[in-house]
């Protein structure tokens, strides 16, 4: 049993990454250096946490970029 839920786990965390390389290669920045995409993060994460603002003009960049994909 402890073998069937470590498997579903890993199957889980891979399926997670894909997703999230999916998102870097949606926003147009799959041949970008992985520094400059760490950065980009990190940098967005300190800009989301300091500033609700920010985390809303960013959420709306998303969610439109996500409902394009529906029409």
């Amino acid at each position: 049993m402890r073998q069937s839920s470590q498997t579903e786990a890993r199957r889980q965390d891979t399926r997670e990454k894909i997703q999230l390389g999916g998102l870097i290669a949606k926003a147009g920045l799959r041949y970008e250096k992985r520094a400059l995409l760490l950065g980009l993060l990190i940098d967005g994460a300190d800009r989301i946490r300091a500033d609700e603002t920010e985390r809303i003009r960013l959420m709306a960049i998303g969610e439109k970029a996500f409902s394009d994909d529906d029409d």
